[in-house]
């Protein structure tokens, strides 16, 4: 006999996170640090309050469910506010990402539809932009600071309401709740919507041990901004977990991290590689130890094995992971089995160097060119694919579908071993194939890296006649460093193929990055054929 079970269905929606952070830990604090270096701090209790109060003033506003809510807004907990007020009513948090160019800007509010904008005072020159560029908007609320005064501040005015006998309203949990854009290096930024159930069980899988293992006496702090992919989710999973949440403001020099690291007692942290680096380079300035911080969490673009292992030599360990906007983002992240040991310490710092294993929830594969599955060898490099609950299937506003088959292809290339570990050694748009032999210029990137007057280095192809493809290094050295072309090359020896190493070397006095903090390789791209080519 079949049939359905006898247990209570109750749906997965974001402000079930709230309720459950209030009910089981109303003291933890959340702690934002302001502008003038003080800190904020309030406890879960202030901040339910607070969001209740948010989301009635949002009702008298008159925004109807399935409203975009945008903001511009740096990790604060005014922003945290927003997230969990618009979503908790059925509305959309749209985090927008000002690192993006004015025209993409406005772009993507209209492609969105946003009709009330959360602006922090430091983006006044880009909102008076874009109120005349946006007509949806009709609504523009900015959350200034105490220094200047309570009539520079808007955001409290939509506060102040009676939350007596106040409920989160209950609906489908495949309801939209956020979106976010991807960066636009290539063509239009495109929307990404998630829902209530893709983000509670992206926040679950994440909190798991063999993920990000967050638990409440965890201090947790999000450098990934909040405007880019939800800040990897943790303003989610640090509150489902009941953590304590530091949030850094605008203000992400290396000083000021160690510092707020050492003040609030943060255990883990979140980030691009290029933060890492300058959190690195001050630690490393000042000869200052790290008292509490044990673990971060490094994605956005590959780790170099150095980076790790310089982490290691200060008791932290570094958690590799991979995802993407379209995915949530978190896809994979890396730590080591048991198996690993009792390896030699060059063998675990290849495997903590890869993406890491796919989370439950999301399944992983690799195909070749023409669709056909590769084997899980650690070798068969080919195209990576992705499924699972909290992966996109259709961009916001496009009728057709993105995946294929039930697969979204990442535009990432690698292979997977048999325990699962991915290893990615390119974008597809970057792959460097020359003479039929492809060069993974990731691994070309991260051997520059290890040479300590380095302070950033890039490869991509450059067209070859006889050969297809040559792979070109571009480096920044340290301010004051002598470095020159042999001394770089000479790194390559005994370390890859002849073919693979670089053909030239470029010195560059600054990265072109983009705006989630990515090495912007098209600009590169438009240096080298000026450098070939010029008018």
């Amino acid at each position: 006999m079949s049939g359905t079970g006898n247990m209570m269905h109750m749906p997965l929606l974001i402000s079930s996170i709230l309720t459950h952070a209030l009910e089981n830990n109303p003291e933890q604090e959340i702690v934002t640090a302001l502008d003038n270096g003080e800190l904020h701090r309030y406890r879960y209790l202030e901040f339910a309050h607070r969001v209740q109060d948010l989301a009635l003033g949002l009702h008298r506003a008159g925004l109807q469910p399935g409203e975009r809510v945008a903001t511009l807004a740096w990790n604060t907990y005014r922003h945290l506010e927003i997230y969990y007020a618009t979503s908790g009513i059925g509305l959309i948090c749209h985090t927008v990402n000002p690192r993006l160019t004015y025209e993409q800007i406005a772009f993507i509010i209209n492609d969105a539809q946003d009709t009330v904008m959360f602006y922090d005072e430091h983006f006044e020159e880009m909102v008076n932009y874009l109120r005349g560029q946006c007509p949806t908007v009709t609504q523009w609320v900015r959350m200034g600071s105490q220094a200047h005064g309570p009539l520079a501040d808007e955001y409290e005015s939509w506060l102040g309401n009676d939350t007596t006998g106040f409920t989160w309203p209950v609906f489908d949990e495949n309801t939209a709740s956020g979106l976010c854009y991807t960066s636009g290096t290539t063509g239009e930024p495109k929307g990404v919507l998630y829902t209530h159930r893709s983000t509670l069980l992206h926040a679950y899988a994440s909190s798991h041990p063999n993920a990000l293992s967050i638990a409440s006496s965890d201090t947790i702090m999000p450098l990934v901004p909040m405007f880019h992919v939800n800040a990897w989710g943790l303003p989610y999973s640090g509150l489902l977990s009941g953590a304590k949440l530091v949030l850094p403001g605008a203000n992400l020099q290396g000083e000021r991290i160690y510092s707020l690291c050492e003040q609030a007692g943060v255990t883990l942290s979140a980030g691009v590689p290029t933060i890492w680096k300058t959190v690195l380079d001050y630690a490393k300035a000042t000869d200052k130890p790290f008292s509490t911080l044990s673990r971060i969490l490094i994605g956005g673009s590959a780790c170099p094995p150095n980076m790790i292992a310089t982490w290691a030599s200060y008791g932290i360990t570094v958690r590799h992971a991979w995802g993407m906007t379209e995915t949530s983002p978190l896809g994979t992240v890396c730590q080591l089995l048991p198996k690993h040991s009792n390896l030699p310490e060059a063998q675990k710092q290849h495997v903590l160097a890869s993406q890491g294993r796919a989370l439950f929830g999301v399944r992983l594969k690799t195909v070749d060119d023409q669709g056909n599955t590769l084997p899980r060898d650690g070798k068969s490099s080919g195209h990576l694919l992705i499924q699972g609950n909290w992966i996109m299937d259709r961009y916001y506003g496009k009728p057709d579908l993105a995946s294929e088959n039930g697969w979204f292809r990442t535009g990432d290339v690698g292979a997977i071993d048999a325990d699962g570990y991915v290893y990615i050694t390119d974008r597809s748009k970057d792959v460097i194939k020359s003479g039929g032999e492809w060069i993974s210029s990731i691994e070309i990137e991260n051997i520059a890296m290890e040479e300590p007057l380095v302070e950033l280095a890039a490869c991509i192809a450059q067209a070859d006649d006889k050969w297809g493809e040559r792979p070109v290094l571009f480096v920044v050295p340290r301010e004051g460093a002598d470095l020159d072309e042999t001394q770089m090359l000479r790194r390559y020896q005994d370390r890859v193929t002849r073919w693979s190493v670089p053909d030239k070397v470029i010195f560059i006095d600054q990265m072109p990055m983009t705006a989630t903090g990515k090495i912007q390789k098209m600009a590169l791209r438009k240096m080298l054929a000026d450098q070939t080519n010029p008018s």
